[in-house]
Order: C-alpha cells, then sequence, then structure tokens
C-alpha cells in the first residue's frame, strides 16, 4: 500500500482541471458563503452575526453531503459495482442521505436547496467509482476539520462533530478498499474553503442539465 497522492484520486484530470467552469447553479458552494465566517462581531449584532456565520458553515457542510450523497445514491441504482465496495455504496450512500436530513433539519429554512448532479460516469465502473470516492471522502474530512473551529452554536457544532467523525471513518474504509494507508500520518491538515471550492467546480459534477451515464440502468435519483 501506498500513501495518497492527486494521481491516486483524479479521474481523468478532473480535479487539475480549471475552477469556475460550471454554469452558475455550481454558485451554491459559494452562495452557501464563508465569508461570513470571517466577519468581526461587534456588541449589539454579535449574535446575529454568530447566527449567520453559523448557518453559512453549516450550510457548507450541506453543500458537500448533497454531492456525497448523490454521488452513492446514483453508484447504487446503477449497479455497477460487487463485493465490498458495493456493500461500502450501499452503507455510506445512507449515512450521506442521513447527513443531508440532519443538516436540512437543524438548518431548517435557513437551508440552501439541493442542487442536480452530473457525475459523467464515474459511477458506472468500479475504479472510477473507488477512486472518486477516496477523493470525496478525504475532502469531506478535510473540509470539516476546516470549518468546526468556527461554529458559535453548541447545537450546530454537536452536528457538525458527530458527523464528522463518521466521515473520517468513511475515508478510513474507501481507502482501505482502494489499497492505500488509511491513516499514513499522525496528523491531518485542514482544506481551506478556497481549496474544497476549488476541487468540486473542477470536477464538473454540478449541472444544469441532465445526467449521463453509460451504464444500461441510469440513475433515477440525480441530488
Amino acid at each position: 500500500m501506498h500513501t495518497l497522492s492527486l494521481a491516486d484520486i483524479d479521474v481523468d484530470g478532473a480535479l487539475r482541471e480549471t475552477a469556475g467552469r460550471l454554469p452558475t447553479r455550481s454558485e451554491f458552494l459559494v452562495g452557501g458563503g464563508l465569508a461570513a465566517a470571517a466577519a468581526l462581531l461587534v456588541p449589539g449584532v454579535a449574535g446575529a452575526r454568530a447566527k449567520r456565520s453559523d448557518d453559512a458553515i453549516l450550510n457548507f457542510a450541506l453543500a458537500l453531503e448533497y454531492l456525497q450523497a448523490a454521488f452513492y445514491t446514483e453508484a447504487e441504482r446503477v449497479g455497477a459495482l460487487s463485493g465490498p465496495l458495493a456493500e461500502q455504496a450501499k452503507v455510506v450512500g445512507a449515512h450521506e442521505r442521513a447527513h443531508v436530513a440532519a443538516f436540512r433539519e437543524v438548518l431548517g429554512r435557513a437551508a440552501i436547496k439541493r442542487p442536480q448532479f452530473d457525475f459523467h460516469g464515474v459511477t458506472d465502473k468500479p475504479d472510477s467509482f473507488r477512486a472518486t470516492a477516496v477523493a470525496f471522502e478525504d475532502l469531506a474530512v478535510g473540509a470539516y476539520k476546516e470549518q468546526l473551529p468556527k461554529i458559535s452554536s453548541p447545537q450546530y457544532l454537536a452536528a457538525a462533530v458527530s458527523i464528522h467523525s463518521v466521515e473520517a471513518r468513511h475515508a478510513s474504509w474507501i481507502r482501505r478498499l482502494a489499497g492505500i494507508v488509511p491513516a499514513p500520518t499522525a496528523f491531518d491538515e485542514p482544506t481551506s474553503d478556497g481549496q474544497t471550492i476549488h476541487i468540486v467546480n473542477s470536477t464538473q459534477f454540478v449541472t444544469l442539465h441532465a445526467p449521463e451515464t453509460t451504464a444500461h440502468r441510469p440513475p433515477a435519483f440525480t441530488g
């Protein structure tokens, strides 16, 4: 086994492509907004600003959960996986859908809307699915690590922490199936807002168009 590099998780060079080329629907990540997280809190409006900041952070996490939930659900319905990989997709897909439901419940009317996704056939083959799953799970763990210290609300923090630890377990699971060391170092670095947005936008998985797949059974779920 070996440690992870970009070459291990890239899918046809998608993660190296220029960011920001998606239709306006891709702005859901930016629209979730993390700028508020850095805003200075002033007397008299600190509570309101903290609430807006926390909403923005949880919506950022919700955007990633939408992406993962759609990815695993499509993989299940395409039916190209078997054995341990199929089991991983089934279990993790259920978790990601539960994460979406949990964030939407906590956020209430402040929750961002679910976008549409086109995974360009990466769920049609075990190798491409596995590589993309490794990338998604590692990205989620790093993104949560960046955002958790910024959350003010104990309720929001409890929800995010409970999900972050599960995402780390997901990452270890799929890394093991990919033949990659689950925990290559003693400490993890966070993934910045900009890095996360860049990677997601570069995949071009967020779309305004109907999804495409090379599978015989097209997915009925597109996020």
